[in-house]
């Protein structure tokens, strides 16, 4: 049973210097009189992000960190209604194709996860529609990377007109999706709506990738015991290229705080481990905390105090 540790966006031991999510307002952005001067700053800042992009990724690959998610905010403004398709995808074609090379060159896994206000299940016919421009924009750097196994982690939604029809909806918003974004989605539990019982169900009925997060489970859940529901959740993977993937942060505040702490509790994730060792699958966990790759380091270190065979 193999399992590799990923982080989220921002290299911490990097600092802050070296980001891929420099953005701008669009205030600021509305203030430039002149169209010209607006895309020159558009074009700055993503050339800045795939600079500082290249950096994150080449320090992973010096630091056998292969599995990593992508920033949503590596184009700025591109989701924005207001703001016009200035063609970033023609001006950084080759930045583009730079790095889906240095992903793949490197066997590296990476995937995104699309802001909060990206819901499926919406009852509102706009948001739905927002939501498939923005996911489709995501989809368009998994492609102009040449990554096709790129995939993008998801939430279920709300719960509006409760939660038996709004998973309902999901599934008929789902079906109307472009097959791109289908293809690419994953579904995560949550930590205060849809359990993983009701996630896997639906990724079930979808067929498709279910994302264990652990965090969640033990602040939503209805007694279930995951371990029992772990060989289908990961079963859900057997028609993708890659392992399945769980998110494992640990609480804040107290056992079922919401909140991700610093650092990951390392006696929390060995159980974890040695608990799923009943499945004896491959997988890679998304570490989800404030301190980013220096909390993955700090968790390796305090495994082999802990466990050190």
């Amino acid at each position: 049973m193999k399992i590799r540790l990923g982080y989220v966006a921002i290299s911490n031991a990097l600092g802050k210097k070296v980001t891929s999510s420099s953005n701008v307002t669009y205030k600021t952005y509305s203030k430039i009189t002149s169209e010209e001067k607006k895309i020159e700053k558009l074009k700055s800042i993503t050339h800045s992000n795939f600079e500082g992009l290249e950096k994150i990724l080449r320090y992973n690959i010096e630091n056998d960190i292969h599995f990593y998610r992508l920033t949503s905010a590596l184009i700025p403004l591109t989701t924005h209604p207001d703001v016009p398709n200035w063609g970033y995808r023609k001006l950084f074609k080759k930045d583009f194709e730079y790095i889906g090379k240095l992903i793949k060159k490197n066997n590296m896994r990476v995937d995104t996860h699309p802001d909060q206000f990206n819901v499926i299940n919406s009852a509102n016919d706009e948001v739905v529609k927002n939501t498939i421009k923005n996911l489709s924009r995501q989809v368009e750097w998994f492609e102009d990377m040449d990554y096709p196994i790129g995939k993008m982690v998801i939430h279920v939604g709300g719960a509006t007109g409760g939660t038996e029809s709004a998973l309902n909806r999901f599934v008929d918003n789902f079906k109307t999706f472009p097959h791109d974004i289908q293809t690419r989605l994953i579904i995560e539990n949550d930590d205060k709506i849809y359990t993983a019982h009701e996630t896997l169900t639906l990724c079930k009925q979808l067929d498709i990738p279910m994302v264990l997060d652990v965090h969640h489970q033990n602040c939503n859940n209805e007694g279930e015991n995951i371990y029992d529901m772990l060989g289908e959740i990961f079963g859900t993977w057997n028609k993708q290229q890659l392992p399945p993937k769980i998110h494992f942060s640990s609480p804040r505040d107290g056992e079922l705080d919401r909140k991700h702490a610093d650092y990951i509790d390392a006696s929390s994730f060995i159980d974890f481990i040695e608990n799923s060792r009943i499945v004896n699958t491959d997988f890679d966990v998304m570490l989800e905390c404030k301190e980013k790759d220096i909390a993955l380091f700090k968790l390796g270190d305090d495994i082999k105090k802990l466990r050190p065979e």
